[in-house]
């Protein structure tokens, strides 16, 4: 796929707007949130995930979410309130503090990726013909650098 052509068929323009209008339609990130009872910010979630993988500074932790350090401090706060993280000096530079899940914290993020695992019934209800057809399209779009990335889209 070298990128977008200039003038998409009628067809692809509708497969797209319907393939984007069943995956809003069944994010699981409201449903999360509610479960996990991390109110209404969107990346309180995906702060979550960023840190399975060990602590991070607030600011790499901002690097890595694509916000600044201001909203990061603020999910962080909102985390940290719930007991899913907490704020420790880092190890070698004690200016700095990292941020790391809390036990709570490792369970919500195990809640969070078996909700993000489970695919929404109208798709696990296709038959396995449908299932294969689907999947063999989608391979060929889709580009396969990580075929189970840590983090979902936000």
């Amino acid at each position: 796929m070298s990128g977008f052509s200039p003038v998409p068929s009628e067809t692809a323009t509708r497969v797209w707007a319907s393939l984007r209008a069943y995956v809003d339609s069944n994010s699981q990130h409201a449903e999360l949130r509610e479960r996990l009872g991390l109110g209404l910010g969107v990346g309180r979630v995906r702060a979550l995930l960023l840190l399975k993988s060990g602590p991070l500074t607030l600011s790499e932790l901002a690097e890595a979410h694509h916000v600044d350090a201001p909203y990061a401090t603020i999910v962080v706060d909102k985390l940290e309130s719930l007991g899913l993280v907490e704020r420790t000096p880092h190890p070698s530079d004690r200016r700095r503090k990292q941020v790391t899940l809390t036990t709570a914290g490792r369970k919500a993020v195990e809640r969070a990726e078996r909700c993000f695992a489970a695919p929404p019934p109208s798709l696990a209800d296709l038959s396995a013909a449908d299932l294969a057809q689907l999947d063999s399209l989608l391979v060929r779009l889709t580009p396969r650098s990580d075929p189970c990335p840590a983090t979902p889209p936000t």
